[in-house]
């Protein structure tokens, strides 16, 4: 049987846990919490989190965005020095992709960001470059503030292999990982901050200079209700000083109602259309990999219907949650939302009716037959209010119903194998 537990937390450290825990879950619950819960993030470019950073009082170097190679001329004859030009996108890899380089001049700034600007990284084009002074870097650290769902505490994470990609650090070497716990109720103390840089082996002076960095990153992922905060590299330039020369966070969606800033940091050409389209319905829907398109009202049917697909062998190709009280119109958006998806082999519907109504949906599914992109076989199962209602009128379209879930859930599978 599977339990969803809603677990909600008041502290500020804790914010980012306002999002369901699952228990009883089987390997696609589990699989789904490896990836973090993704369709409840925001992740922000280097920019925003540099702002973000600086507003919580994390010593940032001064960066100018720029849109053109003129934008980024002037920047870089602002700061009268040598520049690093760095794509911006929400995609890691930037550096192997030729996506950040350092600029002598302000001409050369110009060359450089009109090489950048339109490439290609990862499937991101870049439309925007940040423009910064670049740095006499002597060693590189990493920063980093998360929550972790095993220990429910906000876990300060550093490391002297600053710079690189910090989960290879920890699946090959782990021990250059340091790690403490904020307190729920007291949060982060200072001796924790001190803690990270007597485990990385700083001296006295720039243990004094690398708390500044703990206690800012920490108030900035409770401040924003973040998951994820980092910087990386936090640098230790050649005069001692400390300067943090990339930052990554990502912001929990569920806290958006006590941040209506949030709306500034979206930027809607950069989402996938599926789920850009899904956010404009309302529908809360996340992308997969697997060839099963699956349709529900309410996130723990979700889970256990994907768990279902995953038991009959197959992969669910998308989350999609219509919520309570979804009307014909939002059934119809969302299957052509799914069907954006060439992998889509099968629609699996699962709908237990409450405030949602099994008429409703049945009479949306069919209006929006016409209207698909491509044709589809399409498995309903329809429980509660007004369920014979619905069932006759997929009857009459000559769709496939089922009783159970279960029944359903093979039938999706056995189809997409046709």
């Amino acid at each position: 049987m599977l339990l969803a537990v809603p677990l909600v937390y008041t502290t500020v450290e804790t914010r980012a846990w306002s999002v369901l825990y699952w228990r009883g879950i089987w390997d696609m619950g589990a699989w789904l919490a490896a990836r973090r819960c993704e369709w409840w993030t925001v992740k922000l470019h280097e920019y925003q989190a540099r702002g973000l950073l600086d507003q919580c009082g994390v010593p940032v170097p001064p960066s100018t965005l720029a849109y053109t190679p003129a934008e980024a001329r002037a920047a870089a004859a602002s700061y009268g020095r040598p520049v690093v030009v760095k794509a911006q996108v929400l995609v890691g890899g930037r550096g192997k992709a030729g996506g950040v380089r350092r600029a002598a001049t302000p001409g050369e700034a110009e060359r450089v960001a009109s090489a950048i600007l339109g490439l290609d990284i990862r499937g991101e084009r870049v439309e925007k470059v940040l423009v910064t002074p670049a740095a006499d870097i002597a060693d590189e650290l990493y920063l980093g503030a998360i929550v972790d769902r095993a220990t429910r505490r906000v876990v300060m994470m550093a490391s002297a292999a600053g710079g690189v990609d910090i989960e290879e650090v920890a699946a090959k070497t782990p021990e250059l990982i340091v790690r403490v716990a904020a307190d729920p109720l007291l949060g982060l103390l200072d001796y924790q901050a001190r803690e990270l840089a007597f485990g990385l082996g700083l001296r006295s002076e720039q243990v004094r200079a690398f708390v500044p960095f703990v206690s800012g990153l920490y108030r900035a992922l409770a401040q924003w209700d973040a998951s994820l905060a980092e910087i990386n590299p936090l640098a230790i330039l050649a005069d001692g000083s400390m300067a943090a020369l990339d930052a990554k966070i990502v912001v929990d969606d569920n806290a958006a109602f006590r941040h209506p800033e949030y709306a500034t940091l979206r930027n809607p050409e950069e989402e996938a259309p599926a789920e850009r389209a899904a956010r404009e319905q309302g529908l809360n829907f996340v992308k997969l990999d697997g060839s099963i398109g699956c349709v529900v009202n309410g996130a723990g049917l979700a889970m256990a219907t994907m768990d279902l697909v995953k038991l009959f062998g197959a992969a669910p190709a998308n989350f999609l949650d219509m919520g309570g009280g979804a009307r014909a119109d939002r059934v119809a958006a969302g299957l052509r939302i799914i069907l954006l998806d060439e992998a889509v082999k099968v629609i699996l519907f699962n709908i237990f009716g409450g405030i949602t109504r099994c008429d409703e949906v049945a009479r949306g599914i069919v209006a929006a037959l016409p209207t698909l992109p491509r044709p589809v076989p399409i498995v309903v199962r329809l429980v509660g209010t007004n369920q014979q209602e619905g069932r006759r009128i997929l009857e009459q379209a000559n769709l496939i119903s089922a009783e159970a879930p279960e029944e359903a859930a093979q039938a999706a599978v056995e189809a997409s194998r046709r």
